[in-house]
């Protein structure tokens, strides 16, 4: 049966006689109240309880209006990029966020590095390339002469994204670090040009062993402890977020973007959860904006949560308030842990959540 720690069982998951996990596919399982402004699926009603707080800025969009915004902000980049490269008559090499941009990567919120301007790399001092009143940053990647060149047209290049991923490894905090990393295999999977042939799994393993044989530089340690956390199939930086928020306390990593057996929508294509425990039948979703001010997707998520509630499902659907702070991403975790546990799951709960570094450290074990 599941275990609490950091805690006392009054404070988390009580221990689950096998008999409640059996129960909850003979009818609805118990359902206590939803966290603040998240709704649960799966109950005798569905439920939604909100104390007003506000959902924040979301970074984030659905997956079209997210391919809509980095193609059009690929599109704005590639021209001031050629433009530059017209000026100073020769081709030019770019790197770090620049080259995420070109290839249709989100861009990390929390990064410092500046964005207006144009990131070249260079793999000596001496060669890199320092224009004044130019939007142009110069920087040095030793591993240039390994590292592999994507021509965007015949004046621009940018660098292979799991060389642009490495270095962000010091300009980004960890939890963003691996949620990059999840979006460059992502995006390399939908490219063909990029991916080449593999598929998202492919990809991934490609990635590890990059990380494997990075050379020493000051972001290897952050490089390795992100790739333990790495995912193939994630779909947005917020579906990391939510993940690594569960996974945090204790909870066991998810099959990401599973694809629900026999379940599709009128157009033949299959139904698909951002997260899910088959087993148990628990899901979470990620919600943005458009989940909620789009009437069609609106319908679209309704009709599938209904449909998989009928078949014994619990799905939680996420929103930005739930992974604000601390305080929320713990009731998310502790509602989706319990569901987990009525149903059988066994699983050492932590009411105080590990930091993402520590979660890293038992991924590599």
């Amino acid at each position: 049966m599941s275990k609490i720690i950091n805690g006392d069982a009054s404070d988390g998951i009580a221990s689950t006689p096998r008999n409640s996990a059996d129960s909850a596919y003979l009818g609805w399982p118990d359902v206590e109240s939803a966290p603040d402004g998240f709704e649960v699926f799966g109950g005798p009603g569905n439920e939604t309880v909100s104390n007003g707080r506000a959902n924040g800025t979301e970074s984030v969009l659905t997956s079209v209006s997210m391919r809509d915004d980095l193609a059009q902000r690929k599109r704005d980049t590639l021209k001031r990029c050629t433009e530059e490269a017209k000026r100073l008559g020769r081709q030019l090499l770019f790197g770090m966020i620049t080259a995420l941009t070109l290839q249709s990567v989100p861009l990390p919120a929390d990064c410092d590095l500046d964005a207006e301007v144009l990131h070249t790399v260079s793999s000596t001092k001496a060669k890199r390339i320092r224009v004044r009143n130019s939007p142009l940053r110069a920087h040095t990647w030793k591993a240039v002469s390994v590292a592999g060149r994507v021509r965007m047209n015949q004046h621009v290049f940018a660098i292979d994204l799991f060389h642009a991923w490495a270095q962000l490894a010091v300009h980004v905090p960890l939890l963003s670090l691996i949620a990059l990393g999840d979006s460059i295999i992502t995006a390399t999977a939908q490219q063909p040009s990029l991916a080449k042939g593999r598929d998202a799994s492919d990809i991934h393993r490609d990635f590890a062993v990059f990380v494997d044989g990075l050379a020493s530089f000051n972001g290897k340690t952050a490089c390795v402890r992100a790739a333990a956390l790495v995912m193939p199939n994630v779909d947005s930086p917020k579906e990391t977020e939510c993940r690594l928020a569960l996974q945090r306390h204790g909870i066991p990593c998810p099959v990401v973007n599973y694809t629900i057996p026999g379940m599709s929508f009128k157009s033949g294509v299959s139904m698909t959860l951002d997260m899910a425990w088959p087993e148990y039948r628990v899901g979470v979703e990620y919600d943005g904006d458009q989940h909620r001010t789009d009437k069609a997707q609106w319908r679209r998520d309704q009709g599938k949560r209904d449909r998989l509630r009928v078949r014994g499902w619990m799905i939680f659907s996420v929103t930005a308030a739930n992974l604000v702070d601390d305080s929320a991403r713990s009731e998310l975790a502790f509602s989706v842990a319990r569901q987990l546990a009525i149903r059988g799951m066994e699983f050492d709960f932590r009411v105080v959540a590990m930091t993402v570094e520590q979660l890293a450290a038992t991924q590599r074990r």
